[in-house]
Order: C-alpha cells, then structure tokens, then sequence
C-alpha cells in the first residue's frame, strides 16, 4: 500500500478510526454559530470526511451535510453509522473533485484531513463549490506530549511509525499562504478521551504509518504499550489529552 496516497491509505484503518479517534468539542458548534452565524440552512461540506466523526457533531445538532470521502472502507465506514440522520448524504468525491454543485456550499469543513489535499486543485475547487458568502473551517485535534504517559505514547507511535514526507497539519503559516489573501482567523478548545487498554491499542493502530499484525515489528510494539499501560493507568483508564485547533476563513480567492 501506498502511504502517500490519502484516497487508500486509511483502508486497513477505518475500523480502528471510528472506534478510536476523538471526537471534537461541541463548543465548536457555538463557536461557529456566533463567528459566522451558522444556521440550519446552511448548506455545508464536510471533505475528506473520513468515518464520519465531525460530521457526526453536526448532524446531531440538526445541520445537515454534504460528507465527501475518497476511500470506500472509511465511507462505508460513515454510511453504516450516520444513515439514522435525516440530513447525511454520503458522496464519493476529494478534495480537488468534490462532485457538487457550482457555488453551493455555505460552510466547508475539513476536519484532520487538509494536510492531505493537493493544494493548487482544491483551492480551485474550493473556490468553485462555495457560495461568495461561504466560508471554509480547518479542524485538527492535536495530540499534546506534555505528561509523563503522553511524551512516552509520542516516542513509541514515532519509532514504530514508516517515516512520511506531507505537509505538516496545522501549519498556520502554510495555511494563510494557501487561503491569501483571505484573512485567517484561530481558534482552539481542550479535548480530554479516556481510553482503556484495547482503546489505547485501537487508537495506536489508527495511525496509518504504524505496523498492522501481519509485520514482524508489530508484537514488540504491542509489548511496549501495554507495558505503558500498565505504568500509567488509573483505574483502567488513561487521558489523551488534545488542543482542537481551528482556522476559520471568510472566502477563498483564486
């Protein structure tokens, strides 16, 4: 498998991606409907969507959405879960050809997945799908590294990681380079997940550079964080801890 190629390489993950990574904070929600008057109307986007998991915040608050998602397991992935919401429409599409509609789309968002995107193409793109009010939001959830388990879980997950060259995500000066002269406006919110000792396997094995059961490293890997676990936990659980990072822009201009 190509690790480069987003459209496949989460296909052996998407099990462990639904089930594993965090969800994001509902003051988003309220975040978006002060910055930008987000309504029940609005037509919104969610590209590169995944399994579904922002997508999931906004259609329990009653919006509607658009998930256009490349890898077939991560869509299924999606349908098999959010087809209970009225509003959900689940589309085969990237980034840099979405399928929809010229100049339809209020709200586009992009939650973990933007660092993935060809640039020049789905700006284009962008630019096409958006109506002139429409506006674009950037999500990550970032990992923090600043506790004992967490600065250990960073250093397992990085020297068992296949090591990639991608854009770095969240990167606040490529970003404004990428949306300019559209101004650039920043967010963040606090994450907390509680994971026991098969969640934290199941969150290790999301990550796509990491080994799956069929390499050689993949035991020793498992010995080493269950022996994280296990000096760890409190009382079956451990915190990973996250900055919800995001970037709001008011247009985007080709």
């Amino acid at each position: 498998m190509n690790l480069l190629n987003p459209t496949i390489r989460f296909s052996e993950r998407a099990d462990h991606y639904s089930l594993y990574r965090p969800g994001y904070p509902e003051a988003i929600i309220a975040f978006l409907e002060q910055a930008i008057g987000l309504r029940k109307d609005f037509k919104i986007a969610d590209i590169g969507s995944g399994t579904g998991i922002f997508s999931k915040l906004l259609l329990g608050e009653g919006y509607s959405v658009n998930a256009v998602e490349p890898n077939e397991e991560m869509r299924t992935a999606a349908e098999e879960t959010l087809t209970i919401y009225q509003g959900f429409r689940s589309i085969k599409g990237t980034a840099e050809k979405t399928t929809l509609a010229d100049h339809s789309i209020d709200l586009i968002t992009v939650a973990q997945a933007f660092h993935w995107f060809r640039p020049e193409e789905t700006k284009m793109e962008f630019d096409r799908i958006l109506k002139p009010s429409g506006r674009v939001l950037l999500i990550w959830n970032i990992l923090q590294s600043d506790t004992p388990f967490l600065k250990a879980y960073t250093e397992l997950k990085e020297k068992y990681s296949q090591k990639i060259v991608h854009a770095h995500r969240a990167d606040l000066e490529r970003i404004k380079e990428f949306f300019y002269p559209s101004p650039v406006l920043t967010h963040s919110f606090r994450k907390t997940q509680q994971l026991n000792a098969s969640g934290l396997k199941g969150h290790l094995l999301s990550f796509s550079t990491v080994p799956l059961a069929s390499d050689s490293r993949f035991q020793e890997m498992i010995k080493e964080l269950d022996g994280l676990f296990e000096r760890y936990e409190n009382q079956g659980l451990i915190n990973m801890e996250y900055e919800t990072k995001l970037y709001l822009i008011p247009s985007v201009k080709v």
